[in-house]
């Protein structure tokens, strides 16, 4: 059963990841939005966010465990965002929340004029995961909005976290099981209905940090130690899929409806550059050649192992050679001496007797 939270404890803002470079509902200006246009996973057990994903605060290590966000110290609030937009979709992520008293993990999508959709954990509450949303940046009615979930033990098991976004609904998953939904209607009659193409953002940060307000820290579940750190949220893999496709998004107008949003036909970049097949290894590479020319490349290996080969063997020989003539000359330079030994003891045995 969904649960709401006091409002003080729903006041708090992602900080670290909410922003937006550019707001189409205030500027006439604004850059379109790169489509995704297809369905990717990432693994980060494997390889890095690479170029469809930005760090845009702090450091992220990656290795067996996924991706690393890492508060170290006060001010640290490491985050990834991706380069692409997805309008109306599913984000599958599977995460291990970070301990740490203050401390918030999070999984965030987010639009240019502030929609936003949030999964987020604090690092004490050891039993529950909260959902929230806003529309066009608005935070008012917080009480309303946010609610828990049970989840086993969020800091030392990673789970999957789910959102599937579509211009009826909102469905929130974990592992595999439906948590929560929010109907477009039930969302202020729609008006704060996140419905614009949006981003995904994952992060860490201290919400418990001695300079937030009082709601925020009590919200996080108190003043954050960093003494006790590090603290560590961890990111095997993310899923996201893109339920539109075409090359770009682009605000119509400044109604920041879905209606609003002209989807630009063409090919993704993004999905281009995921599609594209990754580097041949030496192995497959020897696999894709023909019966042909691998005889050609055995017989051009084989002539240069026989040329190195005579090469080695005349060389031998000339070596062989020299050292033969060194070696005589070497006994002729002996026996000249010692015939000179000889032919002076002789000389002093003829003298010494002659005395």
């Amino acid at each position: 059963m969904l649960s709401s939270v006091a409002l003080f404890s729903l006041i708090a803002p992602i900080a670290a990841q909410t922003w937006t470079s550019c707001n189409p509902l205030n500027q006439t200006d604004c850059p379109t939005d790169t489509a995704l246009s297809m369905s990717h996973e990432f693994n980060f057990t494997q390889t890095s966010a690479g170029s469809t994903w930005n760090t845009t605060a702090g450091t992220i290590l990656y290795n067996d465990d996924g991706a690393e966000f890492t508060i170290n110290n006060r001010g640290d609030a490491p985050t990834m965002q991706s380069k692409f937009y997805i309008f109306f979709g599913e984000v599958e992520v599977w995460l291990k929340a970070a301990t740490g008293q203050g401390v918030v993990s999070s999984i965030v999508l987010e639009s240019d004029d502030l929609d936003e959709v949030d999964w987020e954990f604090t690092g004490t509450n050891t039993t529950h995961g909260e959902t929230n949303y806003y529309g066009k940046g608005n935070t008012t009615a917080a009480a309303t909005r946010a609610f828990w979930h049970p989840v086993e033990s969020p800091q030392t098991l990673f789970h999957n976290y789910t959102t599937r976004w579509t211009a009826d609904r909102i469905e929130w998953f974990i592992d595999g099981t439906s948590v929560r939904t929010l109907e477009y209607a039930d969302a202020n009659g729609g008006a704060s209905f996140p419905q614009t193409p949006m981003n995904v953002r994952l992060g860490i940060w201290a919400a418990g940090d001695k300079d937030n307000n009082n709601y925020t820290i009590a919200w996080a579940g108190g003043e954050t130690d960093y003494t006790k750190g590090p603290y560590t949220m961890y990111v095997q893999s993310a899923r996201v899929t893109d339920f539109s496709s075409g090359k770009e998004y682009k605000y119509g107008d400044q109604t920041g409806t879905w209606k609003s949003i002209d989807v630009i036909q063409g090919n993704s970049t993004v999905a281009e550059t995921l599609s594209r097949p990754p580097p041949k290894t030496l192995a497959q590479r020897w696999a894709g050649l023909s019966t042909g020319a691998k005889i050609a490349i055995y017989t051009a290996i084989g002539a240069v192992v026989l040329a190195l080969i005579g090469v080695s063997t005349i060389c031998c020989i000339t070596q062989r050679k020299a050292g033969r003539r060194e070696r005589a000359l070497a006994d002729a330079n002996w026996e000249k001496d010692h015939a000179e030994v000889m032919a002076y003891r002789a000389r002093y045995r003829s003298q010494r007797d002659e005395f």
